[in-house]
C-alpha cells in the first residue's frame, strides 16, 4: 500500500477559533475552487452492485490548487476468487490479492487520508456507494464528504459535437490527459484528476469559481441566469433582508432569510423553478442585503419594504391599506359593509384577504341573522309612503324602514350580529350546521361546501380581528426568550408594531437592555382597533413570536385577554360545525330529560322547548313535527333558545378554560435561576397577580346581567402560549 502524507496545513490559513466577525470579509463570498482540496477516487470491484460484488483496488489522489499533495492506492482482498471477466478487464488475478489486506483494514486509512476533503469520481454513484456500503458493513460511520461527479459536469459542458460519449477514456483523450485510463484504480484517478482541471476550466466562465457553486453546476440553469450568482459574492451568511435591483436602481423584489448568502444563490440554480423568479433575475442588476438581528426583526423589515417600495415581483403583502374589513355600521338601524378602514364608531372584524372573503362572511352573517341587506340609510321613523323590500315579504327582515314597532326587535338582532363578531360566533356556527346538514341530507354537496366556505370565511376573519384588538389596545408589551447561545432575545410591541428588538449576550444582564429598548424604542400612535398600528401581517408575527415556547413576558401596559367563546376556538369549519352538532346533541338531550321528568303534564311545554332548541340546533326531526313547525322562527331566535338549554356545558367548558390558563400562566415567568431580572418564575395561576398589567380572567369579567349572557376574559397566559 502506497500512502504519501499530504502537505501539513498552514497555521495562518486556519480559520479562527475565536473572536466575532464584525467586516464581511473575502470567505463570506464562499471557498473559492483553487483553496479546495479534492481527493479524486476510483475503485475496482469484483461487479456491479454493492453488497453483492466486493472491493479489488482503492486508488486516490489528493489535489489543491492544481497541485497533487498526495496518492493513495491500494490491493483489497475482496474475501473471494476474483470473476474471470474481472481479471480480464482488470489486470488484478485472485492471485494478486490474496495477502491484500481487507477493506476492514483500509477503510480507516482512506477516511484518514480523505479527511476535510471534497470526494471526486468519474460516475460518483458507483465508487462512493461501494465505499458507504464497506463504511456500513465495517462499522465506521460516513463522514458525509461533499461529493462531485465528473461525469455530470461532462455532460453538463461537453457536447456531442466534441465526443461521442463521456467515459473517460473519452474525455481523457479529449482533455489530453498525462495518464491513460487502464481500468487500475490510481491511473483511472490520475486521468479524473487532468478531467476534472479541465472540466473546471470550462465551468469557470459560467460563473462556477466557488466549492458552493459545484452543487448546482451540472443543474439545467440558463447560461444568462448563471452568471448573475455574482450578485450573490461579498453578501454575509447572516439573517436579514435582500432587495434585488433593476437597472435604474429600482426594487424588482424583497425576500428575507436566515442566511443571506445562501438564499440569493439559490436563485441562480435549478432550485428556483417560478418563471417569474427567473424573469426578475434577468433584469436584476445588484442585490442589497440588510442584516438584522433576529429572524423577526428580518421578517417584519421585509413587510416594511414591500409596503414601501411596492416590488412588482412580490405578490403578497404589497398594499395593506386595501385589505377589506367587515363592518357593522353606526347608524339607527345598522346594516354589514365591506371597507377599507377601520372607525371607531362602528364594530369590525377582519382584515381579510381579499373582498371576496370579506364578502362571504358577510352573507354567513346574513344567513344566520335577519339583518337588513339594504345600502340606503334608513331614518329612525319611517318616511311616509316607503316600502318594505321582498326580504321582509319572506321573512328575512324584520323591515324597520315600513314598521316603527321593529325598532326594538332589530336592536336585538343588532346586539346577536356584534356578540357573533366580536366574542362567541355559536349562532353563526348553529345556523350553517343546520343548513350544511340539510344539504348534505338532500345530497346537494356542492351547496353545502359553498356554505362551509361562507362559514370558514367569517371564523377566519372574526378570529384574526379577536386576535389583534388586544395587541392593538396594547401600547406597550415587552417579552423575551433565550437564544440558542443562551443570551436574551428582547422585543418590544406597540400597539402590534414591532418598536425594537435587542439580543442581550449570555450573562450579562437583560434588564438595563429592556429599559433602553423601552426609552429608544419608536413611537407608535395609538390606532383605532382592531387594526393595528402596522401592517396587520406585522402584527401576525409578533403573535406568532409571542406563542412561542419559552417567550416569557417581561412588562404589559394593558390587560391583555382574549373572549373565552370566541372565533378563535373554531377557525376550521369542520371542527366548529363538529362542535355545533355535539353542542345541538346536549341541548336535545336536556329537553328530552326535562319532558320525561316533568310527568305528562308538563309534556305539551316540554316538547315545545325540545322543538325550539332542536330547530335552532338543526335536529328537528327528533323533536317531531312541533319541533319543525317551530324551526321557522328564525336563527338568531332559534340560536337564543340553544345557548340558554347549553348554560351547563357552557359552564363546565368555562372551567376547563381556567385550568388551561392557571397551566399555561407558568410560561410567563421572569426568572428561575435563568430568568429576567432573577426574579422567580410564575407557579400556575397563583403568580399570575405579580406580573405588571395582568389580572386573572374573573378580574376582567364585564358586570352583565347574567352568567351566561357574559363573554368573560380569557386568561393573557394562553395568549402567549399560543396566541398564533
Amino acid at each position: 500500500m502506497v500512502h504519501r502524507s499530504p502537505v501539513p496545513p498552514r497555521p495562518d490559513l486556519a480559520a479562527p477559533q475565536t473572536g466575532r466577525p464584525v467586516q464581511v470579509t473575502l470567505d463570506d463570498i464562499g471557498t473559492p475552487l483553487h483553496d479546495v482540496t479534492f481527493v479524486v477516487v476510483d475503485l475496482e470491484t469484483t461487479g456491479a452492485a454493492p453488497g453483492a460484488s466486493a472491493i479489488t483496488e482503492v486508488g486516490a489522489v489528493k489535489v489543491r490548487g492544481g497541485e497533487v499533495l498526495g496518492e493513495f492506492q491500494t490491493l483489497v482482498d475482496p474475501g473471494g476468487p476474483v470473476p474471470a471477466q474481472i481479471q480480464v478487464l482488470t489486470g488484478i488475478t485472485t492471485a494478486m490479492v490474496i495477502g491484500a489486506p481487507r477493506i476492514a483494514e483500509v477503510l480507516p486509512s482512506f477516511l484518514e487520508f480523505a479527511r476535510g476533503s471534497v470526494l471526486v469520481a468519474h460516475n460518483a454513484p458507483f465508487d462512493v456507494g461501494f465505499l458507504k456500503a464497506a463504511a456500513a458493513e465495517t462499522g465506521h460511520a460516513w463522514p458525509g464528504f461533499p461529493v462531485v461527479d465528473t461525469v455530470r459536469l461532462a455532460r453538463r459542458v461537453v457536447t456531442r459535437d466534441e465526443a461521442p460519449n463521456h467515459k473517460l477514456s473519452t474525455l481523457a483523450g479529449l482533455f489530453h490527459a498525462t495518464t491513460t485510463p487502464e481500468h487500475r484504480a490510481l491511473a483511472d484517478a490520475r486521468a479524473t484528476v487532468d478531467v476534472l482541471h479541465a472540466l473546471l476550466g470550462r465551468l469557470a466562465p459560467l460563473g462556477i469559481t466557488h466549492l458552493e457553486d459545484l452543487a448546482t453546476a451540472a443543474d439545467a440553469v440558463p447560461a444568462d441566469v448563471r452568471r448573475k450568482r455574482t450578485l450573490a459574492d461579498g453578501l454575509p451568511d447572516l439573517p436579514g433582508v435582500y432587495l434585488f435591483r433593476g437597472p435604474k436602481d429600482e426594487v424588482l423584489y424583497v425576500g428575507t432569510s436566515t442566511s443571506l448568502r445562501k438564499r440569493v444563490r439559490s436563485y441562480f440554480t435549478a432550485a428556483e423553478k417560478r418563471s417569474r423568479m427567473r424573469e426578475m433575475v434577468r433584469v436584476a442588476q445588484a442585490v442589497t442585503p440588510v442584516v438584522c438581528a433576529t429572524r423577526l426583526e428580518a421578517q417584519v423589515r421585509e413587510l416594511r419594504l414591500i409596503a414601501e417600495h411596492d416590488p412588482r415581483y412580490n405578490r403578497r403583502s404589497r398594499s395593506p391599506e386595501r385589505m377589506p374589513w367587515v363592518r357593522l355600521t353606526a347608524e339607527a338601524f345598522p346594516r354589514l359593509s365591506v371597507v377599507r378602514e377601520v372607525r371607531d364608531d362602528a364594530t369590525h372584524i377582519g382584515p381579510f384577504a381579499s373582498r371576496a372573503a370579506a364578502q362571504s362572511a358577510v352573507e354567513a352573517l346574513h344567513d344566520a341573522f335577519a339583518i337588513r341587506r339594504c345600502t340606503a340609510r334608513l331614518p329612525l321613523v319611517p318616511a311616509p309612503g316607503a316600502s318594505a323590500c321582498h326580504l321582509a315579504e319572506i321573512g328575512r327582515c324584520p323591515a324597520p324602514c315600513v314598521r316603527p314597532e321593529a325598532a326594538a326587535e332589530y336592536a336585538q338582532t343588532v346586539a346577536g350580529v356584534r356578540d357573533a363578531m366580536l366574542a362567541d360566533p355559536a349562532v353563526v356556527v348553529g345556523a350553517h350546521t343546520a343548513r350544511i346538514d340539510a344539504l348534505v341530507g338532500q345530497e346537494r354537496f356542492e351547496e353545502a361546501v359553498t356554505v362551509r366556505d361562507r362559514l370558514a370565511a367569517f371564523l377566519r376573519g372574526s378570529a384574526r380581528s379577536q386576535r389583534l384588538a388586544p395587541l392593538a389596545a396594547c401600547a406597550e408589551l415587552v417579552a423575551a426568550r433565550r437564544t440558542d447561545t443562551g443570551g436574551w432575545e428582547v422585543v418590544l410591541v406597540r400597539h402590534g408594531r414591532l418598536a425594537g428588538t435587542a439580543l442581550v449576550p449570555r450573562g450579562d444582564d437583560p434588564m438595563p437592555a429592556v429599559e433602553s429598548l423601552r426609552v429608544t424604542g419608536e413611537h407608535v400612535p395609538a390606532p383605532v382597533a382592531p387594526a393595528p398600528a402596522g401592517h396587520p401581517e406585522e402584527a401576525d408575527l409578533v403573535l406568532a413570536w409571542l406563542g412561542r415556547p419559552g417567550v416569557r413576558i417581561v412588562s404589559v401596559s394593558e390587560p391583555w385577554a382574549y373572549p373565552v367563546r370566541s372565533a378563535q376556538a373554531r377557525t376550521d369549519p369542520a371542527d366548529a360545525v363538529a362542535a355545533g352538532r355535539g353542542s345541538a346533541a346536549a341541548a336535545v338531550d336536556a329537553a328530552l330529560g326535562a319532558v320525561d321528568d316533568a310527568g305528562e303534564a308538563g309534556v305539551d311545554a316540554g316538547v315545545a322547548a325540545g322543538a325550539d332548541v332542536a330547530g335552532g340546533a338543526g335536529a328537528g326531526a327528533q323533536a317531531g313535527a312541533d319541533a319543525r313547525a317551530g324551526a321557522g322562527a328564525g336563527a338568531a331566535g332559534r340560536g337564543a333558545a340553544g345557548r340558554g338549554a347549553t348554560a351547563e356545558a357552557r359552564a363546565e367548558r368555562d372551567a376547563r378554560f381556567t385550568v388551561e390558563a392557571a397551566e399555561a400562566g407558568a410560561g410567563f415567568g421572569l426568572g428561575g435561576p435563568s430568568g429576567l431580572g432573577g426574579a422567580s418564575g410564575l407557579s400556575g395561576a397563583a403568580r399570575l397577580a405579580d406580573v405588571p398589567g395582568l389580572r386573572r380572567a374573573s378580574d376582567l369579567r364585564v358586570p352583565g346581567p347574567a352568567p351566561d349572557a357574559t363573554h368573560g376574559s380569557e386568561d393573557p397566559a394562553t395568549g402567549a402560549a399560543g396566541a398564533a
